[in-house]
């Protein structure tokens, strides 16, 4: 939770942090003198949960001391699976309440505020478990806001527990912090934990914990001393997310105001052996840290196995690899094998999916014709894939049907996507049609860890094809109430609407069946079954808007609609509408709040800082930290790369020209956008007669605002009505050096400063150029990057040895042209900006010849902000 204020006409932030998805080095440009006086009062965390429903209240309040009007800015992280219920905001006695509506008419109120050039977003950005919700509102002098924002979830149970997770960043000290949780389970609580990232051996006495038998007490209220990193300084420890772990004694059916929701979790049910391919991902883009995680990921999973368990591992790139041609029984001598043959994975290649999941469902069927395994046992295939499929057959499509043909319910698909670029929703969808689940692994340092914490979940099956059934003429509008498996320490939900409270449910599975009846109890608040069972079913309608007909789809989506309106939940089908009160200068335009889906989650953190110029008129330019797809980009010497959403494949070409040459990288006359780009050359002649070109100037224009942003490897200079101001790269960070630009939301631009050693005998610095959002210019948007924005078609063919085994030729038809293209890898810096991601890509020879429209010397300027 964070309530902050800015006053500045240029906001930098260097993405040295990006990787860990927080900026923390900021380097503010003052036109004004002035340090904000905004005082974050209070922050106070309401946590009730009822039966593993968590209605969660959070309630800060802002003070602007200050002597003239100031924005405020208001965050809160929020689970991923939570649906905001309600958001406010108190001025001056006026309450300003949000709504809730369909998407596509919010969407009309926030493009028709974007098109008249006004800030209109409420952003949204997602971590790894957590969104964010933002939005400001401009305060008068020696005034307060109170912002209230309410969301709820339905707690889900993993490995024998359910968590609470609230994340706090206030970023100064708070006169009064307080965290509190009410927790009531009925059937009892068989034990309870909580803890803080940031909490520190003096705080740790702060959390207050009572346990009773169904009832549980957490709160964390330290005083401003307490908050303190240290003695009389201003800095904050409370940075970080405070975690509440618990677990249940029993599992049960419960009754309130005519709404019933049933947990089911039989324990001490027997293991039930699995059969289980491992289909692993060996293509290119795999190579760094991802193959290498994999491996290590894959050496615990393997010393994981039971002796009566039996597996198969198919590793795959444009080929597919078997360790052995049948599944073997999971002995030591085994494993000890194959740990051997995972150690020496090595990636190369293209992306054969389909080819990898018809052998690895082959080999599984054959196992069972030939009677190897338990009769008991379950059958699965773990896929673990980075990409999209580029070679072999190439449609998700044909790809989801060629697999739920091939296993007909047989055995269950689990797909692990791994990293921001992978196509989720492909991968999603094929999962859920073969009784499976996916799951994005996140690059980074701890990426084994969620690849061994993910396989721990469904390496243990208990029960197989469990159908809880209820009496037809006492119960109506069931959420889903047949589970194709139940893992060790999950748990199954059912909920429903019923006329009679008492009656018999009984539940059919493959291993037991059981017969219950459990009488009604009492709750903290009374309509939570109700939103329970809302939430349950808004969240299996929207499950079955990616399967099954085209008819079942439009009725899913329409139910799911109608209740996420109802119970006032913003979900993927609607958004929250804030309308922010009159400011000076007349209303100002709503802010839009959105639900995003994980398939469609930008690959990386984003924060937007809308600006107030303290007199120098409307926001011109904001520099951000974002990161979005697609990227179109120019790095290195000088490298062009398009990279496209839902495919692997970029296209790549290089420009040679003699060095101090401008060329136009986009020109958008109708919006008023320019960049240019000069290039600059080696110190000398290298060796072999080369002479490595960059670019090592850019300028970026902004008409309509009358903006100039001139980018050296040296300094960053911005001019606007005659005002102007330099920085030189070296005042920001010591390493590592970025800088992204928002153009009043019409484009947003990534620059870095590439260091090279200073003694280096042919090398000097230079700039890489990114385009990380450009979907609000015009379609006559142009230039060596600009003509891709809205996208191009093309087909490769005929794939063929190239001069070099790694590095193949084929045919690509493109523009009427048909071009001999070379695979090849470049890198990408705009996540990883030390060492950037490498990104497979098709070579196009000849300066791009017969890709870009007309040859390079037409993009020659004759100067850096001229148009000609």
């Amino acid at each position: 939770i964070q309530v902050f204020s800015m006053s500045f006409l240029v906001y930098f932030v260097p993405l040295h942090c990006c990787s860990k998805f927080f900026c923390c080095i900021f380097l503010l440009l003052l036109f004004s003198l002035f340090t904000p006086q905004v005082e974050v009062y209070s922050v106070k965390v309401d946590c009730k949960v009822t039966s593993r429903f968590a209605h969660t209240v959070i309630t800060s309040i802002a003070l602007n001391k200050a002597n003239i009007s100031r924005e405020i800015f208001f965050e809160v992280d929020l689970p991923k699976t939570a649906f905001i219920t309600n958001f406010s905001m108190s001025i001056e006695g006026q309450t300003y309440v949000g709504n809730v509506k369909e998407k596509e008419k919010a969407k009309k109120q926030y493009e028709k505020a974007v098109s008249t050039g006004q800030t209109a977003g409420l952003v949204k950005a997602s971590g790894r478990k957590m969104e964010k919700f933002s939005v400001s509102v401009n305060i008068a002098p020696n005034s307060n806001v109170t912002f209230i924002m309410t969301h709820e979830e339905m707690l889900k149970r993993k490995l024998g527990q359910y968590e609470i997770v609230t994340r706090v960043k206030p970023k100064q000290l708070v006169q009064q912090f307080e965290i509190v949780a009410d927790i009531y389970e009925p059937q009892g609580i068989a034990f309870l934990d909580a803890y803080g990232t940031f909490i520190t051996n003096d705080l740790l006495p702060l959390v207050e914990k009572t346990v009773t038998d169904k009832k549980a007490h957490i709160s964390f209220s330290p005083t401003l001393d307490q908050q303190r990193k240290c003695p009389g300084c201003d800095g904050t420890l409370i940075d970080g997310d405070f975690i509440i772990k618990y677990d249940v004694d029993s599992f049960v059916f419960q009754i309130v105001n005519g709404y019933f929701v049933h947990f089911f979790a039989p324990s001490d049910l027997p293991r039930v052996p699995i059969n289980v391919m491992f289909v692993i991902d060996r293509s290119g883009s795999m190579m760094g840290n991802k193959i290498s995680q994999t491996r290590e990921a894959m050496l615990t999973i393997l010393d994981d196995l039971h002796e009566d368990d039996y597996f198969g591992i198919i590793v795959f790139d444009s080929t597919i690899l078997e360790w052995k041609d049948s599944l073997t029984k999971a002995t030591k001598e085994n494993v000890i094998q194959a740990k051997t043959f995972v150690s020496r994975i090595n990636p190369s290649g293209m992306t054969n999916i389909n080819y990898a999941l018809m052998e690895s469902v082959k080999m599984l069927k054959k196992e069972r014709q030939d009677r190897k395994q338990s009769e008991r046992s379950v059958s699965m295939i773990i896929l673990l894939t980075d990409g999209m499929p580029n070679v072999g057959e190439s449609s998700v499509d044909k790809i989801q049907e060629n697999v739920r043909n091939a296993i007909r319910g047989n055995m269950s698909l689990f797909c692990l996507g791994f990293g921001d670029d992978v196509e989720y929703s492909f991968l999603d969808v094929m999962a859920r049609q073969n009784k499976g689940l996916a799951r994005r692994i996140y690059e980074g340092s701890d990426a084994t860890l969620q690849l061994q914490g993910f396989y721990k979940e469904v390496s243990t099956p208990l029960l197989s094809e469990v159908d809880l059934r209820y009496p037809d003429d006492l119960v109506n509008s069931l959420t889903t109430s047949h589970y194709k498996q139940l893992f060790n320490g999950s748990e199954i939900v059912v909920a429903g609407r019923l006329s009679d409270n008492n009656f018999s449910v009984k539940s059919q599975a493959s291993a037991q069946d059981w017969d219950l009846l459990y009488p009604e109890q009492e709750y903290i608040f009374g309509d939570f079954t109700e939103r329970l069972w809302a939430y349950l079913t808004i969240q299996d309608l929207l499950s079955k808007r990616s399967t099954g007909t085209e008819e079942e789809k439009a009725n899913a989506t329409a139910q799911a609609l109608e209740m996420s309106l109802r119970y006032n939940f913003v979900t993927p089908l609607t958004s929250m509408v804030v309308t922010k009160p009159e400011t000076e200068k007349g209303p100002e335009d709503p802010l839009i709040a959105d639900k995003l889906t994980e398939g469609t989650r930008p690959s990386g953190p984003q924060y937007i800082w809308p600006l107030d110029l303290s007199g120098y008129g409307s926001p011109c330019l904001t520099v951000v930290c974002v990161s979005l797809s697609p990227i179109y980009y120019v790095d290195g010497d000088p490298h062009f790369i398009i990279e496209f959403p839902g495919r692997e494949d970029a296209l790549c070409f290089n420009i040679d020209d003699k060095p101090g040459t401008i060329f136009s990288l986009v020109r958008d006359p109708l919006g008023g956008v320019l960049v240019n780009g000069q290039t600059i050359g080696d110190k000398k002649v290298a060796p072999n007669g080369k002479m490595n070109t960059y670019f090592g100037r850019l300028g970026i224009v902004h008409q309509a605002l009358g903006v100039r942003l001139e980018v050296t490897t040296q300094d960053i200079t911005v001019s606007q009505d005659g005002k102007q101001a330099k920085f030189y790269w070296s005042d920001t960070v010591t390493k590592d050096r970025s800088l992204t630009v928002t153009l009043r939301d019409s484009v947003r631009f990534l620059v870095i400063l590439h260091k090279v050693w200073k003694q280096h005998p042919y090398h000097q610095d230079y700039l890489g150029f990114y385009t990380l959002d450009s979907h609000l210019l015009s379609p006559s948007v142009h230039g060596l990057l600009g003509q891709f924005y809205h996208g191009v078609q093309f087909e490769v063919r005929d794939l063929r040895p190239g001069e070099e085994p790694e590095k193949p030729d084929a045919t690509m038809l493109v523009k009427g042209h048909e071009l001999t293209v070379t695979r090849g890898w470049q890198r990408d810096f705009h996540s990883h900006i030390r060492k950037g991601d490498l990104v497979p890509c098709w070579f196009i020879h000849s300066n791009g010849n017969g890709l870009i429209d007309g040859n390079h010397t037409d993009y020659i300027m004759s100067g850096l902000f001229k148009t000609v």
